[in-house]
């Protein structure tokens, strides 16, 4: 792999999960600017996708169906498109619950939160490495959280729980699969996107928490991993925390 930066994505295919959510447009978004194909995978809305797709710079943009927790579909989608250079792992859920009311976090509920979160970003990589192998500028990245960096932060213990296992998984992929294909963790903190259900009142207060004075946009992840794609080509395993240090 040729480390040196680059000037855009031309030429490469960016295959982006949770496309549809909030951090995943805005990724599309910055990776669609650069040059790069996108291939959003959906599990929901895929008339809704297809009119944003339309809205992005370029040619070639694709929406596939698939729920990441399914294998098989995973295959299913792999099965369908030609090349893969930049995975990004954006998919996953979450629900408020105070760390301390570990009796409201059952059994069912943190099953599903790793294997939505966590489970589910393993087997994308699985099922898509192959691909990677072929590319000249293979990249892998894993949205995860800066709720890993400090105690206490996350919506909820199981989350937090299976965000470090993403930050684990990045790191040891990193390693296995070095030098031919990249592996990062991009960690947003209180980006509002509408993913938890807290209200402006919210995110106000947590601007008033953050040392640059805001909480974080969608664009802000966007423009992390685009730069990671582009400019950021001699890091691998490395976790990058975009909070506005918040976590300071």
């Amino acid at each position: 792999m040729n480390f040196t930066p680059l000037k855009d994505l031309s030429g490469q295919t960016a295959v982006i999960t949770g496309a549809n959510g909030g951090i995943g447009r805005a990724v599309c978004q910055s990776l669609a600017a650069s040059g790069a194909r996108i291939v959003g995978i959906v599990r929901s809305n895929l008339d809704e996708f297809k009119n944003f797709l339309d809205t992005l710079p370029g040619a070639g943009h694709r929406v596939i169906f698939a729920d990441v927790c399914n294998t098989e579909h995973l295959i299913q989608a792999r099965d369908l498109i030609d090349a893969c250079d930049i995975l990004v792992t954006s998919a996953g859920h979450s629900q408020p619950i105070p760390h301390k009311n570990i009796e409201a976090v059952t059994d069912e509920f943190f099953e599903d939160i790793l294997v939505s979160n966590l489970r589910s970003v393993f087997s994308t990589i699985r099922t898509f490495k192959p691909l990677l192998d072929k590319s000249a500028n293979a990249l892998i990245v894993n949205i995860s959280s800066a709720s890993t960096q400090r105690p206490g932060h996350g919506s909820n213990v199981a989350y937090v729980s299976s965000k470090a296992g993403v930050e684990a998984l990045t790191k040891n992929l990193a390693l296995a699969f070095a030098p031919n294909i990249r592996v990062v963790s991009v960690c947003p903190s209180s980006i509002n996107t509408g993913f938890l259900s807290h209200g402006e009142e919210f995110y106000d207060r947590m601007a008033l928490l953050t040392p640059l004075q805001r909480v974080g946009t969608p664009e802000d992840i966007g423009a992390a991993v685009e730069a990671i794609a582009t400019r950021l080509r001699f890091t691998t395993g490395n976790t990058f925390v975009i909070d506005g240090g918040r976590t300071l």
